[in-house]
């Protein structure tokens, strides 16, 4: 299956590099890039149910002839259709042969968007079927994936319909007690159920089956890693150390009792004769990383180095300073940080290495740099990564094959439920940071309609006067087929035409290149740009304690636990922060989910109450979590499907140990390729 695109029909060199754009290297890929959502074909309703903003289909009669105006240079077309409830307008672009097909008084199923145009609703652009043709796609999902220019829905959908045609059947590796015990379908009808399932019922049973795959990979990873920190004896001892007390003492705040346990645990740990595994959960602004910093301090006073990994090179560069400042504001002179980046010109990097090689840089902060390159360290004592879900087992594993396994500690701001947290880090203990400092005054929230816009506009306009910075956060890049939403692109000149032009307003988003996102990122960070207009990549960013404001737009499109993370980006310095959830669906269930956020910024309650709501109506469209190396599988909504995973690992392991046995040679495999995959990318 990792044969090369090009064995398939109609896939050239240009084809070949447009699905390279999107992730699809080879045929293995192209099976695995699924569906963002699914296109529902319905029966036809009547045309006063119409609702604007919905796809629908209706069964009319044309009762006008086709008329034909230019604007610009568009060809529209236009006629009335009606059934026994009412009249309808619809448009369509550029497509002059209708003027034959649309003949008064015959009937067709017409399936489009319905808008509304001085004050009546209308369809525009409608696919046209006859009643035969529609009665046979009836009920059936049409996949619809993410594309690059120049690559269209249909290109991928003919190219899978090839291979899936093939029936190159894949050795099932699941045994039948597990199928029949979980409920799991067949793996070959999943693959192919995912991407054309005749039925939602279909696609339900091919999703939980890939998501059980997804969980079970990662948590026998995870077993596996396990089972190798166990075995490695801590070839790093230490003592604890009068310059932490002295820090703890002297900063111009006091640390909270939650915070004070869980450094008594790091040092503990730091000190034992077992390796440090452990996962630092706290929420947004809890103070994880003054922690982080007292432990790579103990590590360098006790002759060792520590690694901070951050996910953004504008965090890492912002973790550098701050620990620059806390070592000259305690006079610590016996530590000495250096930042390592991968924008880094190769002559800085040869002198980063010298110094890191020659045990001159005790502390050393970067992004994934710090393991991607050929950096020689010398006696590397603690690793410990900021926001666990951008650095996943995979890099993990990496760490373990460099040299003595070194101490590991993982901080995230993710809230996760502690019941599937000691699943999905079995191989590390749990410590979390459940208070605020006192001094963070608390995000005042509100969930509005888009009537409240021009009211958010001039809030945002009143704080900028006031020299704070805002965020804006959409849910797509750019306008896209088949999906509604704002996007990034155009939002950004929709406001810079609505704000006067002194005010500086620019975006970003997780197509730019990271050289692109980090500049956007410290001009905001500097308070060049007041007004940030950005994806969900802002999610894991940097710290700007001047930004007070943040508005989501299509607020419905994320899951709480992302708008709780999202949010985390204000109220990170003295001034009252807000956080405007703009929602673009009245939806009771939408307003129910949204007011939780509303009435609280407790982000493990959110996480507890975000996993009551999910239902299989959140199963596609915008990723919900984001969380950890999975393309389906949101621990959120799929808790009980990860536990199923979590019981099947534990037996397998139970029963073999190592996979050795001829019944497991091909989860061995495949488990093989799953740790190999990015370890390759990272050239370990």
């Amino acid at each position: 299956m990792s044969e090369s695109l090009r064995t398939l029909k109609g896939v050239g060199e240009k084809t070949e590099k447009l699905f390279a754009k999107i992730g699809v290297t080879d045929v293995e890929d192209l099976i695995h890039y699924y569906p963002r959502t699914y296109d529902a074909y319905e029966e036809p309703v009547e045309i006063q149910t119409l609702e604007e903003g919905t796809v629908a289909a209706v069964s009319v009669t044309i009762i006008t002839g086709v008329y034909v105006n230019h604007v610009r240079n568009l060809q529209v077309i236009t006629i009335t259709a009606a059934d026994l409830t009412g009249k309808l307008p619809v448009t369509w672009f550029n497509m002059p042969y209708l003027k034959s097909v649309l003949k008064k008084g015959s009937t067709f199923v017409l399936r489009g968007r319905v808008t509304r145009k001085q004050g009546r609703l209308q369809m525009e652009h409608p696919e046209i079927f006859t009643h035969g043709a529609y009665e046979e796609i009836l009920h059936s999902l049409q996949p619809i994936y993410a594309l690059t220019a120049g690559l269209s829905n249909k290109t991928i959908v003919k190219l899978l319909h090839q291979v899936l045609e093939e029936k190159k059947l894949r050795p099932e590796y699941l045994a039948d007690e597990y199928k029949e015990r979980y409920h799991l379908a067949d793996g070959n009808f999943a693959l192919s159920a995912i991407h054309f399932p005749k039925n939602m019922q279909e696609l339900l049973a091919a999703r939980r089956r890939l998501v059980f795959d997804e969980f079970l990979l990662f948590i026998l990873a995870v077993q596996m890693l396990k089972e190798k920190t166990e075995e490695a004896p801590n070839a790093f001892p230490m003592r604890p150390v009068w310059t932490t007390e002295q820090i703890i003492e002297n900063l111009p705040y006091d640390l909270t009792k939650a915070q004070m346990n869980v450094w008594h645990e790091i040092e503990r740990d730091l000190s034992g004769r077992a390796l440090m595994s452990r996962l630092v959960q706290g929420d947004v602004g809890s103070g994880k990383t003054i922690l982080a910093f007292l432990a790579m301090i103990m590590t360098a006073e006790n002759g060792y180095q520590a690694v901070l990994m951050a996910p953004t090179e504008v965090l890492a560069r912002q973790h550098f300073q701050a620990m620059e400042k806390l070592l000259q504001e305690q006079e610590i002179s016996s530590c000495h940080p250096i930042l390592l980046t991968g924008s880094d010109t190769a002559k800085e990097k040869r002198e980063k290495y010298a110094r890191i090689a020659s045990k001159e840089a005790s502390i050393v902060i970067g992004t994934h740099a710090l393991i991607q390159e050929k950096v020689q360290y010398n006696q590397l004592g603690l690793v410990i990564t900021d926001e666990q879900h951008r650095f996943g087992v995979k890099q993990r594993e990496a760490l373990t094959t460099m040299g003595n396994p070194p101490n590991v500690l993982v901080m995230s701001a993710t809230p996760i439920p502690r019941t599937l947290a000691i699943i999905l880090y079995g191989d590390l203990d749990i410590s979390i940071i459940d208070e605020l400092p006192a001094r963070r005054l608390p995000i005042k929230n509100c969930v509005v309609g888009t009537s409240y816009r021009p009211k958010a506009y001039s809030f945002m306009e009143k704080q900028i006067r006031q020299g704070r910075q805002v965020y804006v956060i959409c849910p797509m890049v750019e306008e896209s087929e088949g999906m509604d939403g704002e996007n990034v692109l155009d939002y950004t000149r929709k406001l810079q035409d609505i704000f006067p032009s002194d005010i500086k307003i620019s975006f970003l988003h997780g197509k730019m290149k990271p050289k692109e996102k980090n500049a956007i990122m410290e001009a905001f960070a500097e308070g060049e740009i007041q007004i940030l207009v950005s994806t969900t990549v802002v999610e894991v960013g940097v710290n700007v304690p001047n930004a007070t404001v943040m508005m989501v737009e299509n607020a419905e499109r994320f899951g709480l636990a992302q708008l709780h993370q999202l949010r985390g980006r204000v109220g990170r310095g003295e001034h009252q922060s807000y956080c405007i959830f703009m929602q673009g669906s009245d939806a009771k269930e939408t307003s129910k989910r949204l007011e939780i956020l509303n009435k609280s910024n407790d982000g493990f309650y959110i996480a507890g109450e975000d996993l009551k709501l999910r239902g299989p109506g959140d199963l596609f469209g915008i990723r919900q979590s984001g969380l950890l190396e999975f393309k389906l599988g949101d621990i959120y909504q799929d808790a009980d499907i990860l536990k199923a995973a979590s019981e099947t690992a534990a037996r397998i392991l139970e029963l073999d140990r190592d996979l050795s046995l001829e019944q497991n040679e091909i989860l061995r495999k495949k488990l093989t390729e799953y740790m190999k995959e990015d370890l390759q990318n990272l050239g370990l």
